[in-house]
């Protein structure tokens, strides 16, 4: 099985039960081993009182597409801690995509890095993401 197929089939197997990204409406337009694309549009319910995109939606999207990043290997990943940065607003009605690329990956700890892009590819927001191997595997894997 090669790198890719690997990282193909560890997020078919992740997509399957992902209801939050679901939920989100956001799609998984792309994944490689250590990288992910994902994306959503900005709708009205994802407004806040500004009627911009809520942060925690901008958060969420780039949470989800840095889980697929550092899942990619057919390894249990999470999350150790995370942090953003917003840099302009969203708006409703906009194509929203993040982009997350794998930083670093030693022993059990990962650092990813995604970008969150407007329709127009201005930065959104930049999130950088900790993660930590736990025990599983998303599939049997025969390599």
């Amino acid at each position: 099985m090669t790198p890719q197929q690997r990282a193909e089939r560890s997020a078919q197997a992740m997509w399957a039960g992902d209801h939050a990204s679901k939920w989100l409406g956001a799609s998984l337009d792309a994944v490689g081993p250590g990288t992910a694309v994902m994306s959503m549009s900005v709708a009205t319910h994802h407004l806040n009182g500004q009627q911009i995109c809520h942060g925690g939606y901008i958060f969420t999207l780039a949470d989800s597409a840095f889980a697929f990043a550092c899942n990619s290997y057919n390894t249990k990943v999470v999350a150790q801690h995370n942090t953003i940065s917003y840099l302009s607003p969203a708006q409703e009605g906009e194509r929203l995509t993040a982009t997350a690329q794998e930083v670093s990956r030693a022993g059990r700890s990962g650092l990813y890095d995604v970008t969150v892009t407007g329709a127009d590819g201005r930065q959104v927001a930049l999130f950088r993401g900790a993660s930590r191997q736990i025990k599983g595997q998303h599939f049997e894997d025969e390599a």
